[in-house]
């Protein structure tokens, strides 16, 4: 298992300066990755960072930990600008970037912009975003030639640091089966729930279980090698004075096949400082 911390792009974390310091803060700790959120109008009345900035302060104030974006709505960007910053960014960070894709969420985010918000169309973009994004990484010239992206005569250079390609996380809504059936053909997921209801609910041990014999059924059925090296991570808090309760709940998840804890750090927690002082007690091992 290993262990995160997850931040928004907004609020006291729009600074990229202070998100450069809370992830030195990270990294002595003990953690193993800060994740950045990725939005444009979630919150009202608070400033926001772009988040791949933010990443790139990450990467220069950092030499071990793992960084990436969790998770970058693709359907809203266009592919080869995501396919280079990830390339620059990988290389700045010497490696160690992990990406996190998913439709995005909430619908504000594209309707208040002007963009599709139909989740059909946004499920049809992220496919062809990722095959983009592969082909980019290749350093291969390409065409694509797509429902929603054309290209022609591309070449993208220089290749990733990290090969064959720059590790893909694929955001996932269990128990809907096809976003996990896209996920089992990538690197890992970062799922969540809703219940019978459609409602928001908490990921159980048990989920991660049949998440995992999904995934790794289904990995096997499209002839794709290494289902064991598939990531699976878990989203949750835990308390920073109990650490007997914190790594109990977190060996639940572990036993279940999730191999990453993501602690959550946002206002929800309290004040800027508690949330800081969570980070500085450590992951919860």
């Amino acid at each position: 298992m290993k262990y995160a911390i997850d931040i928004p792009n907004f609020g006291d974390f729009a600074d990229p300066r202070v998100t450069a310091d809370v992830a030195r803060e990270a990294e002595a700790a003990g953690w193993d990755a800060v994740w950045v959120w990725d939005h444009v109008l979630r919150d009202r009345g608070v400033p926001y960072g772009d988040p791949w900035i933010l990443l790139a302060a990450i990467a220069l104030a950092t030499t071990r930990i793992r960084l990436g974006p969790m998770v970058t709505p693709l359907p809203r960007q266009r592919p080869w600008t995501v396919a280079r910053e990830a390339v620059t960014l990988d290389r700045l960070s010497g490696g160690r970037l992990t990406l996190g894709f998913g439709l995005g969420n909430p619908p504000r985010e594209f309707t208040n912009f002007g963009e599709e918000a139909d989740a059909r169309v946004r499920a049809a973009k992220l496919d062809e975003g990722l095959e983009i994004l592969a082909r980019c990484w290749t350093g291969e010239t390409f065409a694509f030639d797509g429902e929603h992206y054309q290209l022609h005569d591309v070449e993208f250079l220089p290749v990733p640091l990290q090969q064959p390609r720059i590790p893909v996380w694929l955001a996932a809504t269990w128990p809907i089966r096809a976003p996990f059936r896209r996920a089992a053909r990538w690197d890992g997921t970062w799922p969540l729930r809703r219940d019978e209801n459609g409602l928001a609910a908490e990921l159980a041990p048990q989920d991660v279980r049949d998440i995992r014999e999904f995934v790794v059924e289904e990995r096997r059925a499209a002839g794709v090698p290494a289902a064991d090296t598939f990531d699976i991570t878990v989203h949750g808090t835990t308390p920073a004075d109990d650490y007997a309760a914190a790594a109990a709940t977190v060996a639940e998840f572990a036993t279940a096949g999730a191999t990453w804890w993501t602690e959550r750090i946002n206002p929800l927690r309290g004040s800027f400082a508690e949330q800081r002082r969570r980070i500085q007690a450590g992951p919860p091992r």
